[in-house]
């Protein structure tokens, strides 16, 4: 529900202030955007892109997921 996902989302929020790395896995890409200091993106089991945040859209993003994307980008 809404009010537990805010509660997580809180909660990274405050160990990531304590100085702490979160892994985060998501399928929710605005839910990503807005945690997020840096992206990995997984295609068929293998690391296809990498974005830090000043350098990520939505459509390079979901490209680099669904295998358009060969390359890999460095963050």
């Amino acid at each position: 529900d809404i009010g537990s996902k805010a509660a997580v989302h809180a909660f990274i929020g405050e160990l990531v202030a304590d100085g702490l790395a979160v892994v985060l896995i998501s399928s929710e890409l605005p839910e990503v955007m807005g945690l997020a200091d840096r992206i990995l993106v997984m295609h068929e089991g293998r690391i296809v892109a990498r974005f830090a945040r000043d350098a990520w859209s939505a459509e390079a993003i979901v490209a680099a997921a669904t295998g358009a994307v060969a390359a890999d980008r460095a963050a």
